[in-house]
């Protein structure tokens, strides 16, 4: 089966670009997000390619005044992974890994976009993600992250909000690979098909410097896949290999207070990031929802809409409890603080024993 693909020098393998694999949760997907300084506009989007499935899925979602407006779209792909459109949303490459084109066409929603993301920096690739659920594979996939500003337009009800290189700025990755997407296994592994998952993701910008931070720890707290790197904008980033954390939650829940950050051994070179809301819900992007999760069949063509009033969701309930929170965040580097903002992303599910959980849920005390 032949595809536009196949007139790109991309293989990889012998056979056309319309195969990858035999893995039938092997996925390619785009995220972004963006914010204003103060943290009063947010928005995230995302498109996922899932070949074995012949599906394409996308969603824009825009928090303002408290309003989390969630537009999904779904189709079948008919093996042309290069067609980067699915109902109201498309993304266009501008300039491969330095300027991408992201539209929301008119569509049911009272929300319109037509939005340039332009790199800070060249992308960070963070260490293979490989982990097992027993002897069963549950993740093996690769992902590259990007901080950059954003320019153009965003219309809520026909308000627009004009977006500015030097006042609104994001992060966006590209991850490819295996991981559980779509219909359920129909027999999970006996360990469960939830399992302990402890994750932290902090991209932050600074006037000049891009931050990274992120970790998945395991049960004990050891972190089996952990990365912090710092970017002076000038094309030779510092990457720190031995990063320890502390984090203090929100009495009563999972929810991080502050998160301090040692990059390097000695403690000479620290971040602190401080979520001040509002906070994201990941679950407009389709993770951990019930009917629009990643690769749900749909059909051929499928477009819907919904909001989450922000203030009233609850932690403890599914489609919260994955979340982006905006944050401020000092960088303190060679004797010097230096002031930014960015996100902390948290997904806290089942045992970790440095923050005292031991069940799926049980909050800090």
């Amino acid at each position: 089966m032949l595809t536009k693909g196949d007139d790109f020098p991309l293989h990889q393998t012998p056979e056309p670009m319309a195969y990858s694999g035999s893995d039938r949760n092997f996925y390619d997907r785009y995220f972004f997000n963006g914010y204003s300084g103060d943290g009063s506009l947010f928005f995230a989007a995302a498109m996922g390619i899932y070949p074995q499935l012949d599906i394409i899925d996308a969603s824009f979602c825009l928090l303002i005044d408290g309003i989390q407006h969630n537009i999904r779209a779904s189709r079948r792909m008919g093996s042309e992974r290069l067609d980067l459109e699915v109902g109201p949303v498309r993304i266009e490459i501008v300039e491969a890994l330095k300027t991408l084109r992201l539209v929301v066409s008119d569509n049911e929603s009272p929300v319109t976009a037509d939005i340039t993301f332009s790199a800070r920096h060249a992308p960070i690739e963070e260490p293979r993600f490989i982990r097992r659920n027993g002897p069963r594979m549950f993740m093996d996939y690769t992902r590259m992250t990007q901080s950059g500003s954003w320019t153009g337009t965003i219309s809520l009800s026909g308000k627009d909000h004009a977006l500015s290189g030097d006042q609104h700025f994001g992060t966006r990755d590209r991850s490819w690979g295996i991981r559980p997407i779509g219909a359920p296994e129909s027999q999970p592994p006996p360990s469960g098909t939830l399992p302990q998952f402890y994750w932290l993701w902090a991209p932050l910008n600074f006037p000049s410097h891009a931050t990274f931070f992120h970790s998945n720890d395991d049960a004990d707290g050891e972190g089996w896949n952990r990365r912090a790197v710092v970017d002076s904008l000038t094309g030779d980033p510092r990457e720190y290999d031995e990063t320890a954390y502390e984090v203090r939650y929100k009495p009563g829940t999972r929810r991080v207070e502050s998160l301090g950050v040692s990059l390097n051994p000695d403690g000479s070179a620290r971040l602190l990031i401080e979520p001040i809301g509002p906070d994201f819900h990941m679950s407009g992007l389709g993770y951990t929802h019930p009917v629009w999760g990643h690769a749900m069949d749909h059909g051929e063509s499928e477009t819907a809409y919904d909001t989450i009033d922000a203030g009233a969701a609850k932690p403890q309930e599914p489609l919260h409890w994955h979340i982006q929170a905006f944050a401020r965040a000092t960088l303190t580097l060679d004797g010097q603080d230096h002031q930014g903002h960015g996100i902390l992303e948290q997904l806290l599910i089942g045992p970790h024993a440095p923050s005292g959980f031991g069940e799926l849920l049980d909050p800090a005390s």
